[in-house]
């Protein structure tokens, strides 16, 4: 492992984590529109910087993250920027970073929070090739207006299938933000996606 887990944080950390957080937060609060998050952070590869971003924003100490694929440089900066423990436990992790073929069958082993406490579910961070020019999918429900289209390039087979499943189990359910270089595009367990 090299020492690329010190460089790469928010310049201005303060700064830095609100303009993240508010980019996130209005990505979840308008799903299909996509989040830029361009020069905050510059996690290792293979971790995207829209990634990194949104880690930086949101983890800490109480938030373990699981990654799907081992990546040592971009698990030993997320701990070293943020202090968040890095879990090999995918149950407990209230973030994963999913690698880019994930198999979404095994979605379901990540935690989609409880009756009481729905909001202790985890947050999936899938890398795709591009957030738009491949096939579309129609968006509706919760800050959509009718109909939202998007066209993420990369997704995995079944995706439509179990972003269905998890939509079904509302209020629990996971949440899901799609990262490709330095942009983001949320979907949140409310949101329906169906083929176009």
């Amino acid at each position: 492992m090299s020492l690329a887990f010190v460089d790469g944080g928010f310049a201005e950390p303060v700064f830095g984590s609100q303009r993240a957080f508010r980019a996130l937060m209005d990505a979840f609060a308008r799903p299909g529109s996509i989040a830029d998050l361009a020069g905050l952070a510059g996690p290792p590869r293979p971790m995207s910087s829209a990634a990194g971003a949104i880690l930086l924003a949101l983890a800490d100490n109480d938030t373990p993250v699981f990654f799907e694929t081992d990546m040592p440089d971009a698990q030993a900066w997320v701990g070293f920027h943020t202090g968040a423990p890095v879990t090999g436990a995918a149950p407990s992790a209230r973030f994963v970073h999913l690698a880019d073929d994930s198999d979404t069958t095994a979605w379901s082993r990540f935690a989609v929070g409880t009756a009481e406490y729905p909001d202790r579910s985890a947050t999936l961070l899938l890398p795709v090739a591009s957030l738009r020019g491949g096939h579309r999918l129609s968006l509706s429900g919760p800050g959509i207006e009718t109909l939202s289209d998007i066209a993420p390039q990369g997704l995995p087979k079944g995706f439509a299938d179990v972003m269905a499943a998890n939509r079904a189990g509302f209020p629990l359910g996971f949440d899901l933000v799609l990262v490709s270089g330095s942009e983001a595009l949320a979907l949140p367990r409310t949101t329906r996606i169906e083929e176009a």
